[in-house]
């Protein structure tokens, strides 16, 4: 049965918003094109109908992950807009997002893959990256009248490291620790 195209481009973006999780959540070789397209309601047979390899539905589902974190920051701004980067900070350092492997940050989940990966699949993280920072930056200035892409960088590595490390552990505990000690450190860098 031939599939209009406008299903076969809503079955496209739907593979790619099922590709986004699942990579988050096992890794761009944690999961077979079968099991991605299954997730997705689809035969294994359609992908090569949408995508020209795994390695374009891998960057394709990078852009969408980077896009849905960017939304997230923009979503905890919104709900704090006296303070911007507290919202972020507070939303991006829980327990909660912690706790998010399927819908949380995609340079935390995919970073050590990313960088094994190729220049398409590496392109949207550079984007995404690049975005975080000027959000940071821009709320840094508003916070304390400064530029500084310096500090923008600092605060985006320690808070990507803190979430890695949370992950990493078992104790919860410990995995607070962390959290809150990137909190109190990207805090006092800000007010430096």
């Amino acid at each position: 049965m031939r599939v209009s195209r406008s299903q076969a481009a809503e079955n496209r973006e739907t593979v790619i918003n099922v590709a986004s999780r699942l990579f988050r959540e096992r890794g761009f070789d944690g999961i077979g094109l079968k099991d991605l397209m299954k997730g997705a309601g689809l035969t294994q047979g359609a992908f090569y109908k949408q995508f020209a390899s795994k390695e374009d539905l891998a960057a394709q589902a990078s852009r969408r992950a980077m896009e849905s974190a960017t939304l997230r920051w923009s979503a905890a701004t919104a709900a704090k807009p006296e303070d911007p980067l507290g919202a972020v900070i507070a939303f991006y350092l829980s327990m909660d997002h912690r706790g998010e492997r399927m819908d949380g940050c995609p340079i935390v989940a995919l970073g050590s893959d990313a960088a094994r990966q190729g220049v398409d699949v590496k392109a949207p993280f550079e984007a995404g990256i690049k975005e975080h920072l000027e959000i940071l930056g821009r709320f840094i200035a508003e916070t304390n009248g400064e530029e500084s892409d310096g500090k923008a960088m600092a605060i985006l590595s320690t808070m990507v490291g803190a979430l890695t490390l949370s992950r990493v552990v078992n104790d919860p505990d410990l995995a607070q620790a962390f959290l809150d000690a990137a909190t109190n450190q990207i805090r006092e860098a800000v007010a430096a």
